[in-house]
């Protein structure tokens, strides 16, 4: 059973290459569900106990649960996730031949991607695609996942960098930009990318006006270790945190409040857009939602004084190899149970009331937990707590499950941790 479940993990993460289609999947759950989606530019009519979700750029979603009780005074209990992972985007005009014989993509990275694994392995090209439509205010969405070994990224041989496993510096316009095919007497360079793109999704290469597309490890990810302990995958980093919240959600009883799954994306660099954490979006939804229940902005603030938050991104477990990379007392290790994650810097959201609520609620939940700190003399990470924390003026919960690897193509977790926090997510949205 519990393998199963971190080989649904598995497979919904191998369907969800990009944000766009980490909404999509979520979408489909939710729609089979009973969830109706809401459109930003139609009037809202909301019902108790009724179940909505909402979509931001094809690539953020909120949906939403109403309770039983007095918006008010239950409040809103959210978490908070984000679609996208660090790789490569496609520029325009990518096409580029050398030697007359070579044809690669231009790219360029999308948040702090750990380069060097991304080499030499099959990769896939998915992403968002625009069309000519009726108006120009109004083009054409097509989603496309060319799910295939499409592109390779090729290593220099060590004869010629013999210093290589001293140090590899990474430039990324030039090391790290992908391998298409080779060039020959009937082959079209000009608009070879948009004409691929045109033929996967059987329309006019004219009529293709944009695109935002990312590339991908092609091979699905899986269970490793001696009893199949470790899930071995990308995209970890958050889309797991997305299905797991998505899946309590989904599995988790009426309550008196209101339950609210926040799938929020561009974490990856900085949330400064219009479906990031750090944009009017939440606070939007939140508002809207209480104006449809009858409530005027007096009540939605009384509901927010109500209201608590998971911000869930993963966490650091100790590396084997550089355990003296790790707080000397704070040691978070796989398959050892969710991660609070504290940082006096602010980096992180958690403060003395959070980590109050964190921790009564992994014992009612009966799962283990664990602490995150950096090492005081390392600048960590940060995720969407302390900027929804701030926008929404809420306790906001910093946690995630532990990972190695963050930020690889392949990152590592523990099948264990998968049930954890599913369990803890449930425990969340059912009191």
């Amino acid at each position: 059973m519990v393998k199963q479940s971190a080989t649904d993990l598995i497979e919904f993460l191998y369907e969800s290459p990009t944000a766009f289609h980490s909404v999509l999947n979520v979408e489909k759950y939710l729609s089979s569900e009973g969830y109706m989606e809401l459109n930003e530019s139609d009037v809202w009519s909301l019902k108790a106990k009724g179940k909505y979700f909402v979509k931001k750029n094809d690539s953020a979603l909120i949906a939403f649960e109403i309770g039983t009780g007095d918006l008010k005074k239950e409040g809103i209990r959210m978490i908070g996730a984000h679609t996208d992972s660090p790789g490569f985007r496609v520029k325009s005009n990518a096409e580029m031949v050398v030697e007359g014989t070579y044809l690669k993509l231009n790219t360029e990275g999308y948040g702090g991607a750990i380069l060097y694994t991304w080499f030499d392995r099959p990769l896939g090209l998915a992403g968002k695609v625009m069309l000519k439509g009726e108006t120009p205010f109004a083009p054409c969405t097509k989603l496309i996942n060319i799910n295939k070994p499409l592109l390779i990224i090729p290593s220099l041989a060590i004869h010629m960098n013999r210093a290589v496993n001293e140090g590899l510096e990474v430039n990324k316009q030039k090391h790290t930009l992908p391998l298409l095919g080779l060039v020959n007497d009937y082959f079209e360079k000009d608009n070879y990318l948009v004409k691929l793109i045109a033929d996967e999704l059987s329309v006019d290469y004219r009529d293709i006006l944009g695109f935002e597309l990312s590339l991908y490890e092609y091979e699905k990810g899986c269970l490793v270790g001696v009893e199949e302990e470790f899930i071995s995958c990308g995209g970890l980093d958050d889309m797991w945190m997305v299905y797991s919240g998505v899946k309590a959600l989904i599995e988790s009883p009426e309550i008196k409040a209101t339950k609210m799954m926040i799938c929020i994306d561009n974490e990856e660099i900085g949330s400064l857009t219009a479906q990031g954490a750090n944009s009017a979006f939440i606070l939007n939804i939140i508002e809207r939602v209480t104006m449809a229940l009858g409530l005027n902005r007096e009540g939605m603030y009384q509901t927010l004084a109500n209201s608590v938050m998971i911000s869930a991104d993963l966490a650091h477990a100790v590396h084997p190899n550089y355990p003296e990379k790790h707080d000397p007392t704070n040691r978070p290790v796989l398959g050892g149970g969710p991660v609070l994650k504290i940082a006096s810097s602010g980096s992180y959201s958690t403060d003395s009331r959070c980590a109050a609520i964190f921790e009564s609620l992994c014992q009612v939940a009966e799962v283990p937990y664990q602490k995150f700190y950096n090492r005081s003399d390392v600048r960590g990470g940060t995720t969407i707590g302390p900027i929804t924390s701030s926008n929404l003026t809420i306790p906001v919960i910093d946690m995630g499950s532990p990972l190695l690897g963050m930020h690889s193509i392949r990152e590592l977790a523990a099948v264990k941790d998968h049930e954890y926090v599913i369990k803890l997510f449930k425990t969340f949205y059912s009191l």
